[in-house]
């Protein structure tokens, strides 16, 4: 008695036919699974929009309110109705100490101090640069 061999020639097809129907399959499914995620995230997003017209569109219904118009006035504008009194007030002097201690002089901007050294080569009195000192290119 002959024994049979393992693969035959159907088998042999059998398993090239369904390789082919795998890899023709492959593709179709990624670009269904990449869709459904593009698909999902805009609905995310729609979602996120509405709710954002929903408050917008309460925002402009509250708008129409006149008590709160005069309420948003008073607060961001400071806005005093007739026959109010408004105060407002002021920010606490400072201290005969804090006005006896002298301040020291303010540092010049950045610009002003290029200025100044490139004016000082052009006329020849420029010292060279240091690095790390303050006032470079000084007279």
């Amino acid at each position: 008695m002959a024994k049979r061999p393992q693969l035959t020639g159907r088998a042999a097809i059998l398993a090239v036919v369904v390789c082919a129907i795998a890899m023709s399959l492959a593709y179709p499914v990624r670009e269904y699974i990449s869709l459904r995620r593009s698909i999902s995230e805009l609905q995310a997003e729609k979602a996120r929009v509405e709710a954002e017209k929903q408050w917008l569109l309460a925002r402009d219904r509250q708008s129409d309110d006149p008590n709160w118009i005069k309420k948003t006035a008073k607060e961001r504008l400071h806005y005093c109705g007739p026959g109010e009194k408004c105060y407002v007030v002021m920010a606490p002097e400072q201290g005969k100490e804090q006005a006896a201690v002298k301040k020291p002089a303010a540092v010049p901007p950045w610009y002003q101090t290029l200025w100044e050294s490139v004016e000082a080569v052009d006329k020849g009195t420029g010292h060279r640069a240091v690095a790390g000192k303050e006032g470079v290119g000084q007279p």
